[in-house]
């Protein structure tokens, strides 16, 4: 589904959107306002590059960010969470990983991202996803998969 045909689809419910994006650095909602009309379904976004913004901008707790790490199922739920406790958006978006070249490890690879989706009603999901390729490549994947979800939060039970 292109984006245009998302936001239609997301005006026709009165939905609202936020993100709230680690290691995209604001591609998601880029990709949305890039679209003529968007500001009627995209209400906000975060860019919580640091783990310190994770907190203090979504109120992530630090201690889920040391127990767990920043690029944690965890985490990306409590990014969505708190991107709707935070705005007065319907349906919420978060990412975190590990685009790469570096900071990877065996436990947790480079392409390793977590996209969590929270709705105002209570309903949540994570996913997690191992993408292949570059920088630019693992970022591409993860705001494409990104939209599929926001897509998937209309119908999901």
């Amino acid at each position: 589904m292109d984006v245009a045909s998302l936001l239609d689809l997301y005006r026709q419910q009165g939905l609202r959107i936020a993100t709230a994006e680690s290691c995209t650095g604001g591609l998601v909602a880029g990709t949305l306002t890039a679209v003529a009309g968007s500001s009627d379904v995209f209400e906000r976004g975060w860019v919580t590059y640091s783990n310190q913004a994770k907190s203090e901008c979504l109120g992530v707790p630090p201690e889920l960010i040391v127990e767990k790490g920043a690029v944690s199922r965890e985490v990306a739920e409590a990014m969505a969470r708190g991107a709707l406790r935070h705005s007065e958006a319907d349906v919420a978006i978060s990412i975190t990983g590990i685009a790469g070249p570096g900071g990877g490890s065996t436990e947790k690879p480079v392409g390793l991202v977590f996209i969590g989706l929270a709705r105002k009603d209570g309903w949540s999901q994570v996913e997690r996803c191992v993408f292949p390729g570059n920088r630019d490549s693992v970022r591409a994947h993860s705001v494409s998969r990104a939209l599929a979800h926001l897509a998937t939060a209309l119908t999901a039970t």
